[in-house]
């Protein structure tokens, strides 16, 4: 059963265990049913966070990953609660070594961030608001297929979208407004920049 108190580090754990289960890999579409039984936000989580890694140099990897952001946030905008994933993309194999890799690199932050979040402002994790977080991750997984050229620049936006996830894993909407905040800062100094 998953810890109330430390809900993004049993995401984390799951996946790890996910990972000794499935020695030889296992495929994105089982890995997307398995972890979907916890939440989509928590689905959500997995790939933003794999992209904030040092694997996030991996070829292709950050275009695969934004690719199923979109499709998480796509579908959570709809209202599903169970998460469709195209043949190509639920066939691809997810290597279980670079799984743990990614956990233990992704340990230290995740406790960190279970430790200094909880409910607060949890109106703006609830209508209308949910909405505009979940377009903002659609947005940066659509952006990081794009950047696959300029090597770890999809990190910034897994950043954006595990922090995202993160508020609406444990309606923490004050996380959620920090991570709005910060994002539409830096738009703005980014096209003042290029004006």
């Amino acid at each position: 059963m998953a810890s109330a108190k430390q809900p993004i580090e049993q995401v984390l754990r799951e996946t790890s265990s996910l990972a000794r289960r499935h020695r030889s890999g296992i495929t994105v579409s089982r890995f997307a049913e398995e972890m979907g039984h916890r939440s989509l936000p928590a689905v959500l989580a997995i790939p933003a966070m794999a992209v904030v890694t040092p694997l996030s140099g991996v070829p292709m990897l950050s275009s695969v990953c934004g690719i199923l952001i979109c499709l998480v946030s796509g579908q959570m905008l709809l209202g599903r609660r169970h998460l469709w994933l195209p043949g190509w993309l639920g066939r691809r194999r997810i290597k279980a070594d670079a799984v743990r890799k990614a956990s233990v690199a992704l340990r230290r932050s995740v406790r960190w961030l279970d430790r200094h979040s909880g409910k607060r402002l949890p109106a703006l994790t609830r209508q209308p608001f949910l909405t505009v977080i979940q377009v903002v991750c659609l947005i940066c997984g659509a952006l990081m297929p794009l950047l696959e050229i300029v090597p770890f620049s999809s990190s910034i936006l897994g950043a954006v979208v595990s922090l995202l996830a993160v508020a609406m894993l444990t309606r923490d909407g004050l996380i959620a407004l920090l991570t709005l905040s910060g994002l539409a800062a830096a738009a703005v100094a980014l096209a003042a920049g290029i004006l």
